[in-house]
């Protein structure tokens, strides 16, 4: 029975990458076909004893079991999320496991008494042939179930006492992955959960796409823009709601402390910080044909450090365009002498796709111009700085830490 479950897993596993992921080697050679009895029908196969099972073919059909019900997973606390440490996105049961933790490669989430324990990681510079061979091989482990394929492979079997899946995706040399282990006492709740898990997984998501609808970020980055000598920011509001803490990068704490009407404008305080450049406001209408982006995108779409970077958009109908990276939300826009022409803010929303039936969650760029934000910061009681300083020096990453 045991080992049935974790080939069932295992075989769930494969199937959910399958469709995107060629195998690495695959026999070419056709498989005879099942001799046909008397009746016409085909003769049924032997029966697979348990040590084959331990070998099962990726290709081959597994038994498919049934995932939970919404019902069943709002009552595990399920809700997808985006783990900071790896850039990972994956389902998480988080009433089943409350506890979480950083570890040395990335996060990990456990039950109340250790029976249920999932962990993200990441390596920077590794060969996935080579981990591959190297989680098969651990002593601890004892392998049921191995499928390598191009850019991603699963393992699943026993490790110690409890069941194990493990799943590992690649993008060029850089691996991220998720172990999920579980006593063999909560199979029947477990199995599919992990199944659920296997399903969301994504260790390299798109960062030019938007997140499945409901997700909130638990760790959102965005720009900031200085608008006074005495700390105030200016934000994009969606960035800065519901946080449990706001941080901004080289600084330290920061709170919001006010909102527009429309919900679009955020003001922060950054309190105790020195020698902050606002941004100039130009005394004149601003033209938005040929504008520069000035922001600091997310660490999923520019690895390395927090620096300031520019992308050329103009207005269109539609929002800006081209859309910038995630990231650029609360971004400065100026145009080509340097005049502040406003600030970008990324909205998430359904929009049909052409490539896939049904809604797809895209992005737009919308444009809050100069004056709407003037209005705003006055009624605030802060005087925009009519100052010429470049805007590179007075944009800022803004981070947001959600429960």
């Amino acid at each position: 029975m045991t080992v049935r479950v974790a080939a069932i897993i295992a075989g769930l596993l494969v199937t959910a990458i399958s469709f995107s992921m060629p195998a690495v080697a695959k026999d070419p050679t056709p498989k005879p076909a099942p001799k046909a009895t008397a009746s016409g029908a085909a003769a049924p196969k032997p029966s697979a004893k348990a040590s084959d099972k331990a070998k099962v073919d990726p290709d081959a059909a597994v038994e498919i079991i049934a995932r939970p019900s919404a019902a069943r997973l709002a009552a595990m606390g399920w809700r997808i999320i985006d783990d900071p440490a790896t850039g990972v996105r994956l389902g998480l049961p988080s009433a089943l496991v409350p506890k979480a933790t950083q570890v040395r490669m990335g996060s990990r989430w456990t039950s109340g008494q250790g029976q249920i324990d999932v962990e993200t990681f990441r390596l920077h510079e590794a060969a996935l042939a080579a981990l591959f061979d190297d989680e098969k091989k651990s002593r601890h482990r004892a392998v049921e179930h191995a499928a390598l394929k191009a850019d991603s492979f699963v393992i699943s079997g026993m490790q110690g006492l409890k069941r194990f899946v493990e799943r590992v995706e690649a993008s060029g040399s850089e691996l991220r992955g998720i172990t999920i282990l579980f006593d063999q006492a909560t199979e029947n709740i477990m199995a599919p959960v992990a199944a659920a898990m296997a399903d969301t997984f994504q260790g390299f998501p798109d960062p030019n796409i938007g997140p499945p609808p409901g997700l909130r970020r638990s760790v959102d980055y965005g720009t900031a823009i200085v608008v006074s000598g005495h700390g105030h920011l200016l934000a994009a509001a969606p960035v800065v709601d519901q946080c449990q803490s706001i941080t901004v990068s080289g600084f330290g704490h920061a709170e919001r402390v006010a909102v527009d009407s429309t919900g679009d404008l955020a003001l922060l305080q950054l309190y105790g910080a020195q020698n902050l450049i606002p941004a100039g406001f130009a005394s004149d209408p601003v033209p938005t044909d040929n504008l520069a982006l000035v922001g600091i995108a997310d660490p999923l779409a520019q690895p390395g450090d927090a620096a300031v970077t520019r992308v050329q958009a103009h207005l269109a109908p539609q929002g800006l365009d081209p859309v910038p990276k995630l990231g650029f939300s609360g971004a400065a826009a100026v145009d080509p002498q340097g005049r502040f022409a406003g600030m970008v803010t990324l909205k998430w929303q359904q929009v049909a796709s052409s490539a896939t039936p049904g809604p797809a969650a895209g992005v737009q760029a919308a444009l809050i111009p100069a004056d709407t934000i003037r209005s705003f910061l006055t009624a605030q009681g802060i005087t925009p700085s009519a100052s010429r300083t470049p805007i590179d020096q007075s944009v800022l990453r803004v981070i947001c830490v959600r429960k």
